[in-house]
């Protein structure tokens, strides 16, 4: 089971940390991925790392903005999100993937959080 947090109202150019708990079946050996969505939309991909955190890929639109990490000992995932603009508006999603590595598709995905909503005022 996944539960994201931190999610809220933030003035462009402002940051938000977001958090992922893992509670049951351990995410430790499992590449992990931030998905964002807004209403009438695809889940579009947003950043991924793989299993020991070696391994991060991004969005082009988050690059150099975005950070994602993650803690295995306390099964935790967190995205740091950096001068945020209005476009970046979305619930956002953690999952878990299949894999050891990360994955820019959802479909590589097993386990999905409930989302927490991100709002970028202008």
């Amino acid at each position: 089971q996944l539960q994201a947090s931190g999610g809220g109202l933030v003035q462009t150019g402002g940051s938000l940390r977001l958090s992922c708990a893992a509670s049951g079946r351990t995410a430790s050996n499992n590449g992990m991925g931030w998905f964002r969505q807004t209403p009438g939309k695809e889940r579009d991909f947003v950043a991924s790392i793989s299993w020991n955190g070696g391994s991060t890929a991004y969005a082009e639109s988050v690059k150099g903005r975005f950070t994602i990490s993650r803690d295995r000992i306390k099964n935790m995932l967190y995205l740091q999100m950096n001068n945020l603009k209005p476009e970046d508006t979305a619930v956002y999603y953690c999952a878990k993937s299949r894999y050891a590595s990360g994955s820019s598709s959802a479909t590589s995905y097993v386990a999905w959080g409930q989302g927490t909503l991100v709002t970028v005022s202008s």
